[in-house]
């Protein structure tokens, strides 16, 4: 995972009181969803259903051309909606008539129909626009990211703003055909299966389907010369991984981690349930960042993350999130621990299996390097707010909840809620509130106070000791697993510095 740095709670408070109460109300569209983290994020009014891009990319001036068909229904009568977009945008037309349209501040492309839209109604929206995204600053920065040989858009919060228009807010998942055209010897890589591929006048153009609804933040852009295999998991699915072709020393490390993710995701359908999505894989852009990020059915990997050889952890951590984070995403950004604490659970599951370290071990060596006076206890997994979004506490004691959720149910049932969860709420959304309600129905077990001390207090909680002693290192603290290393070495995945 990967986070914008860049929104502290007192700017997100005064985003959140900048937005006129007129807006969220009558037949003007709110210029945000709601999201008390991210106000200006999304928009009210109307629920996209689809998204058709039709993209031109020039590596070498990072000119993007594009034409985006938003199919959406509305929620409310509307003679005004917005999208969030930076890019400049030449035509608008709603139903095919051309509308109105005005860039308000660095994200807000205001729409107006040239007639009001009922309630209830399916709406096409067509954009054409252009523009360098490297260029365009929304808050300061960019999120994507100019490469020797192309391009990446892959972040976290939000992408989707520089390259195409849409409701940024993964309460408003779709569908996506993402269509791009790029010069010759150069391809484009995204979500999902390819569907086509053909090449005229010097260019070549990539067709990809993301055929099962997908956040905005999940869908990725890499433009680029990458070297691609191809294979199929043993249920038919289809696999891509992409490498760009001067990852240099890293190269292949990232190729040893990354070829491994159709073995690791079958292993996560024992743990987890059935696959969720059509297609999967993984890429490595020539990109100088650290992070990694799931974007879905095709995570995006840092060389850096392969810097100090292999390491299957980090595969492991971003296929966990097509179930938890990317399946079943969150209602609002307070609820990362739903995505976050169960893809580095995930990895200590991994370390079980692979008799480097059980996950009450990892959980007691975690517990015991965080003494009670450490600051990691303040941060609050269940609701850290925008500062800590991504703090480690969300990963590790979000772990260690999990350990301990573990322990109190008993690992017959605690399986069961790991595999039941992503399909009781596949390809939708849900909250931590909501995970706590699920565990008490199909455990039969009061676990409030279990959820309050482990995600909702600012104190250090009692171990999750499960009964049993541990081997102890010479200092009487619990001993190292031979798997910390590996995983520690992938808590970059979520430090945008």
């Amino acid at each position: 995972m990967h986070r914008r740095f860049i929104v502290p709670s007192a700017i997100a408070a005064s985003l959140l009181l900048a937005i006129p109460a007129s807006a969220a109300e009558g037949t003007v569209g709110a210029p945000g969803i709601g999201d008390p983290y991210y106000p200006a994020s999304g928009n009210g009014g109307y629920d996209v259903s689809h998204y058709d891009l039709r993209l031109k990319y020039r590596p070498s001036t990072d000119l993007l051309e594009g034409t985006a068909t938003i199919l959406a229904t509305t929620t409310q009568e509307l003679t005004r909606f917005n999208l969030d977009f930076g890019l400049e945008v030449s035509e608008v037309r709603v139903d095919g008539k051309k509308a109105g349209h005005v860039k308000n501040g660095e994200q807000e492309l205001e729409i107006t129909p040239a007639a009001p839209l009922a309630k209830g109604r399916s709406v096409s929206v067509v954009v054409r626009y252009a523009g360098k995204p490297s260029e365009v600053k929304i808050n300061g920065w960019t999120s994507w990211v100019r490469t020797p040989d192309g391009a990446v858009a892959a972040q976290e919060p939000e992408s989707a703003a520089w390259w195409y228009p849409s409701n940024d807010h993964p309460l408003d998942k779709a569908t996506y055909d993402i269509s791009v055209s790029v010069p010759d010897g150069t391809q484009a890589i995204s979500n999902g299966t390819l569907q086509s591929q053909s090449s005229k006048l010097g260019w070549t153009r990539f067709n990809w389907r993301s055929a099962q609804p997908q956040a905005t933040y999940l869908t990725t852009l890499a433009v680029g010369k990458f070297d691609i295999t191809t294979d199929t998991t043993s249920d038919g699915l289809p696999v891509v991984n992409a490498y760009s072709k001067d990852l240099g020393a890293n190269a292949g490390a990232a190729r040893a981690s990354i070829e491994r993710t159709a073995e690791v995701a079958e292993w996560l359908t024992g743990v987890f349930g059935p696959y969720p999505f059509d297609a999967l894989g993984g890429y490595a852009p020539n990109v100088t960042s650290g992070f990694a990020l799931e974007t879905q059915t095709r995570p995006f990997y840092s060389p850096k993350q392969f810097a100090n050889g292999s390491n299957v952890s980090v595969v492991v951590h971003e296929l966990a999130h097509q179930w938890y984070g990317d399946s079943v995403s969150l209602k609002g950004w307070k609820d990362i621990w739903v995505n976050e604490g169960f893809a580095r659970y995930s990895q200590w599951l991994w370390s079980e299996k692979e008799g480097e370290g059980t996950a009450q071990e990892l959980a007691d060596y975690t517990y015991a390097l965080h003494p009670a006076d450490d600051p990691f206890w303040k941060v609050k997994p269940g609701d850290p707010g925008p500062d800590n979004q991504f703090d480690a506490a969300v990963y590790d004691r979000g772990a260690m909840a999990i350990q301990a959720l573990r322990n109190e149910l008993g690992d017959e049932t605690f399986f069961a809620l790991l595999k039941g969860w992503p399909a009781e709420h596949a390809h939708g959304n849900a909250s931590v509130g909501d995970f706590v309600t699920y565990a008490e129905r199909v455990s039969g077990k009061p676990l409030a106070a279990l959820f309050d001390a482990w995600l909702f207090r600012a104190e250090r909680p009692a171990a999750p000791a499960a009964a049993g002693p541990h081997a102890l290192h010479s200092a009487g603290q619990p001993a190292r697993p031979a798997s910390w290393k590996k995983i520690a070495a992938t808590d970059s995945v979520h430090d945008h510095r």
